[in-house]
């Protein structure tokens, strides 16, 4: 599927189906909840956890993973828009399980001749990349101190969510 065709369901009647989706809704999420999962285009984020529109912020990224721009965004979403909850949900099979940062840059490098200024924040086991990521947004000093951080992996095949814990 292309850009192209994107824009032709936009034109056949996609705006406006969204402009009514999100009539008389609030710009904050009524569930003061954000959401922060992968890219992964089989993950419906809506579907899997029955959201509406205008219930929850959700943040998508390769692999799901916290990075500045996360907590960019995570910021603003508690500061500005009253969000305290956030789920983080990585899965089983993902892409950045299939490589590491320095392979990622050694590639880029070879092919264009420059490393990238960012990371991939690539790894092998979804539950301890969960950890680190919980650890962190937990820790952030410009993260409400009321913020409350639940992360999960997804079984990408069954669709089934298992709660990971930090000690």
């Amino acid at each position: 599927m292309s850009a192209e065709e994107l824009i032709k369901r936009y034109e056949a009647g996609g705006g406006r189906l969204a402009a009514a989706s999100a009539e008389g809704l609030a710009v904050p999420p009524s569930l003061h909840t954000a959401v922060v999962t992968c890219m992964d285009s089989r993950i419906d984020v809506f579907a899997l956890f029955g959201m509406n529109i205008g219930e929850t912020h959700v943040l998508r990224n390769a692999g799901g993973v916290v990075t500045d721009d996360v907590i960019r965004s995570l910021t603003i979403s508690q500061r500005k828009l009253g969000t305290r909850d956030v789920l983080l949900v990585q899965h089983s099979g993902c892409g950045l399980a299939t490589f590491t940062d320095d392979e990622f840059c050694e590639e880029l490098a070879a092919e264009t001749g420059m490393r990238p200024s960012w990371r991939t924040h690539a790894f092998r086991e979804p539950a301890q990349s969960v950890r680190r990521d919980i650890a962190q947004l937990r820790h952030d000093p410009f993260l409400h101190p009321d913020t409350r951080v639940r992360g999960f992996v997804l079984d990408i095949q069954a669709f089934v969510l298992d709660e990971v814990f930090v000690d």
